[in-house]
């Protein structure tokens, strides 16, 4: 029975089997052929030309990529630079699918440079193939200003990002819950400050340093920046320190000289006025010079260069080790965007570093320049630079701020005039102390040639040694306009404000808000061919009738695409 059991089993399973292949073509082997060359390989990322960022010196990147082959990928290697990184191979790495395969590889030691990729797959012939890409780490942070060696924008971190180092906590320093730019200054508070080594700063006989502060009048005395030998002298390094009361604060600067100091008794800061005030500091070997807002302060004459032994590390926010008696202890001031340079700068230079992180916003309808001549020729809505001819000069004087513009003979400058004014509207205002010698000059002039006075306009001056008259002419195209101005009194020896207005219809002249004379335009100022502004003399255009140079001084340019109205001039004043 047992047997007969059995045999009936093995009947049934062979029918089961049979009715399961109904309708089933045999299974046949295929032929793969004959390999018909190397695999194709393709890096999916990084792509050409790629940069990588980052605010670390060395990072990770995923290198993404497919090898195909008609038979089969047997090896793949990822080489960076040339060094093999990563090996994927057949007989140790399962390939779900052995013709087609696909992977990411983190490479956790990308450095800052240009690097380059390269991935190579092998198939079951021994054929090969690589493919190649150019990408780039970018640094965390790349000097912006000549000489600059250090760089802590304190947001939030005390990293100094040109070396990505990360500065020595004395105490509990802080950070101010605000920032002049970014999201959090630096704090320095009771037994508390950073410590930074200068080593590889390459400090020289020359340097500067440059922030942005925020005085706090309590304690009435700190050190700002030290950089010292000892506690016995001060005949190493320097020390940038402030002393004062509640309601003023003084920032001083004292410098050794090795067998020597030398002191620099700076400028006063209002505390009262709660205000972010950029503090710069210069030495050289014969001189020292403070600025507050990018203006010099106060300057001193060192005995000769700084001197460097022994010194190991800066101190920020304190007097430290070295300057802790006299009680310039730690600074609960706040401190923004410290900057170290190997270089002296010149105040032009201060100027731009307080331009660039201060980026200026224009602050009337329709400004599109604005030249302040702070002792700097540059134009603050585009930080561009005019074009100096000749040797122009500085006052020595100023309206507002610390040094007006001023021409010289067969010199002045030039700008060029994309996007400054409108298609057929424009005004310029001005302060200006006249000069009656030469006793005519031209002052702002944009012209096409020197053959007509069809396009642009020419502001300018004519008269005696007592009284001069500004004028301006507008070219239509086809004709010009002349508007008489007013008449200034020389003897006066007085700033006034200047503004010149251009509509489609009309010119008027204002001097300190007050309307001068009005002309009428036949049609729209004709800017054809016109491609620049000369500030301070006629230039290549108007240079006859001898409206050259203009030694007269000249503050506060502005220019705009439409024409002020009364109301808005007056404003200004």
């Amino acid at each position: 029975m047992k047997n007969t059991l059995i045999k009936l089993f093995g009947i049934f399973m062979m029918l089961f089997i049979a009715s399961c292949d109904d309708g089933l073509d045999p299974i046949t082997q295929i032929d793969p052929g004959s390999d018909a060359g190397a695999p194709v390989v393709e890096i999916i990322y990084p792509s050409e030309g790629d940069e990588i960022t980052g605010l670390e010196l060395v990072v990770p990147i995923d290198i993404s990529f497919k090898v195909e082959d008609d038979i089969e990928v047997v090896s793949i290697t990822v080489s960076i630079d040339g060094t093999q990184i990563a090996t994927f191979d057949s007989s140790n790495d399962t390939f779900l699918d052995y013709r087609i395969v696909e992977r990411v590889y983190t490479y956790d030691s990308l450095t800052a440079g240009e690097h380059t990729v390269t991935v190579t797959g092998t198939d079951l012939e021994g054929n090969t193939a690589s493919t190649t890409v150019n990408f780039s780490k970018a640094p965390p942070y790349e000097a912006i200003f000549s000489g600059e060696v250090f760089y802590m924008p304190f947001n939030g971190t005390y990293t100094e990002l040109l070396s990505i180092t990360d500065a020595t906590e004395i105490g509990t320093p802080d950070f101010a819950g605000e920032a002049f730019d970014g999201s959090n200054a630096f704090k320095a508070t009771e037994d508390s400050y950073l410590t930074f080594p200068i080593e590889d700063l390459m400090l020289g006989s020359n340097m500067s340093g440059a922030f942005w502060y925020k005085v706090n009048g309590s304690p009435d005395r700190s050190g700002i920046l030290t950089v010292g030998d000892d506690a016995d002298d001060r005949l190493q390094g320097f020390r940038l320190f402030r002393e004062g009361s509640a309601t003023e604060q003084r920032i001083k600067l004292n410098v050794g000289t090795g067998d020597g100091e030398s002191w620099n008794d700076g400028g006063v800061i209002d505390v009262t006025a709660g205000e972010w005030v950029h503090i710069a500091f210069t030495i050289a070997p014969t001189e020292t010079i403070i600025y507050l807002n990018g203006i010099a302060v106060n300057t001193a004459t060192p005995s000769g260069a700084i001197d460097w032994t022994g010194c190991t590390e800066l101190t920020i926010g304190a007097g430290g080790e070295t300057f802790s008696y006299w009680n310039h202890l730690s600074d609960d001031s706040f401190m923004d965007e410290l900057r170290l340079f190997n270089t002296t700068m010149s105040q032009s230079e201060i100027l731009n570093i307080i331009n660039v992180t201060n980026p200026y916003e224009p602050i009337y309808d329709g400004e599109t320049f604005y030249m302040p001549f702070d002792g700097t020729y540059t134009e603050l809505v585009s930080l561009d630079e005019p074009t100096v001819v000749g040797t122009p000069t500085y006052a020595g004087d100023s309206h507002d701020g610390s040094n007006a513009f001023m021409g010289a003979t067969d010199s002045y400058l030039t700008y060029p005039i994309d996007g400054l004014f409108g298609a057929d509207a424009f005004s310029a205002t001005f302060w200006y102390k006249v000069n009656s010698t030469p006793d005519r000059a031209g002052i702002l002039i944009v012209g096409d040639d020197v053959d007509d006075r069809f396009q642009g306009f020419r502001l300018f001056r004519e008269g005696t040694e007592t009284e001069q008259r500004i004028k301006v002419n507008v070219g239509v195209g086809d004709g010009e306009s002349w508007n008489d101005g007013g008449l200034i009194d020389v003897t006066a020896e007085e700033w006034v404000h200047i503004a010149l207005t251009v509509s489609a219809t009309e010119s008027k002249i204002y001097f300190n808000g007050v309307e001068q004379l009005s002309s009428t335009l036949t049609s729209s100022i004709d800017w054809s061919g016109c491609s620049e502004l000369n500030i301070g003399a006629g230039g290549p255009t108007f240079s006859y009738w001898n409206h050259l140079s203009d030694l007269s001084m000249l503050d506060e340019l502005r220019l705009y695409n439409k024409a002020l109205s009364a109301a808005e001039i007056q404003s200004m004043l």
